[in-house]
């Protein structure tokens, strides 16, 4: 397992080299002057160049790639355009808030997902199937920003039970268990756990109904097991392709999050994606793209070896 793992290890360097230079070029292939922001219109030639010099835009693309490849090694993100704070306390912050949402809309979707694939899977043809059907057919239909104004319009401004942006009284520095930040958290992760909780649904679904149907279960049945023996077989055999579409969705939820975190003004990676788009703060654009592409290949990586823990058979592949 460890000979596996590291080979997987070895395979995350050139796609890290990869992500880096996409990150970096798309960056830059966008139009407009990102000293645009900060520069007074009527700033004279020489104050431009200084400033180009000082963020290193002078310099040749190749350049400006190897120092900012480098200089991130080394855990500098360089300096943000717009607020002049260096950009991974800005990413740090962020990311701490992105993490959470994400983990409690993972919990949410994961669970529920879980549930109602393995009940539609054991009772399909059944009522309940068509139910859990529709409901994870609802979760992959409805787009989840809109879903988030739906639910902001009805338990803030009707009902008034949940507060409808923010991330508590005293922002990101409130973070604790308390009901002041909880408070700001439940709408925009029910928002979020909607898409995987319909993915897993109907992932896990058709992994039980296939399972159920081949030979090796209706043989441990027809042998005398218990129809939990029997079901602890299926988790078994379903586990490995169920946590790697559960990586996949949490991957997503870490870097997708940039419409729900905006609509509910969550301070997270997304909302500082959102805010840099519109203020062309490069460095704060390489910078978060590079850090939220890095927890998706890390998460893949962790799943790789789960997956292989659960079942060594992945591990001659």
């Amino acid at each position: 397992m460890l000979l596996y793992a590291f080979k997987r290890l070895l395979h995350v360097i050139p796609v890290t080299i990869g992500v880096s230079i996409v990150c970096f070029m798309l960056i830059h292939i966008a139009p407009g002057d990102p000293l645009a922001a900060i520069l007074p219109s009527d700033a004279s030639a020489e104050m431009q160049a200084q400033m180009r010099t000082f963020y290193g835009l002078d310099q040749p693309l190749p350049v400006q790639y190897v120092l900012w490849a480098w200089h991130a090694l080394h855990g500098d993100l360089g300096t943000s355009i717009a607020t002049g704070r260096p950009v991974l306390s800005e990413i740090l912050d962020a990311s701490v808030n992105s993490i959470i949402l994400a983990l409690v809309a993972a919990l949410i979707g994961f669970v529920l997902g879980a549930m109602l694939g393995f009940l539609a899977g054991i009772y399909r043809g059944t009522w309940v199937d068509r139910f859990a059907s529709t409901i994870s057919m609802l979760g992959v239909s409805v787009p989840h920003y809109w879903l988030g104004m739906v639910l902001v319009i009805a338990f803030s401004v009707t009902l008034g039970w949940l507060p409808a942006m923010g991330g508590g009284s005293e922002g990101s520095a409130s973070r604790s268990f308390s009901w002041d930040y909880m408070q700001f958290l439940i709408l925009p992760a029910v928002t979020m756990s909607v898409i995987p909780m319909g993915i897993i649904a109907r992932t896990i679904r058709s992994l039980v109904a296939d399972i159920l149907s081949q030979d090796f279960t209706q043989a441990l049945a027809a042998k005398g097991l218990m129809s939990r023996q029997v079901l602890r077989h299926v988790v078994r055999n379903a586990a490995p392709t169920a946590l790697s579409v559960m990586g996949l969705q949490l991957g997503y939820l870490l870097g997708g999050s940039i419409l729900i975190e905006t609509v509910f003004s969550w301070p997270g990676t997304g909302f500082l994606l959102n805010g840099a788009i519109f203020t062309r703060d490069l460095p704060i654009l390489q910078g978060t793209i590079l850090v939220l592409a890095m927890f998706f290949v890390l998460l893949n990586l962790m799943v790789d070896v789960l997956q292989s823990t659960i079942d060594p058979r992945i591990q001659r592949n």
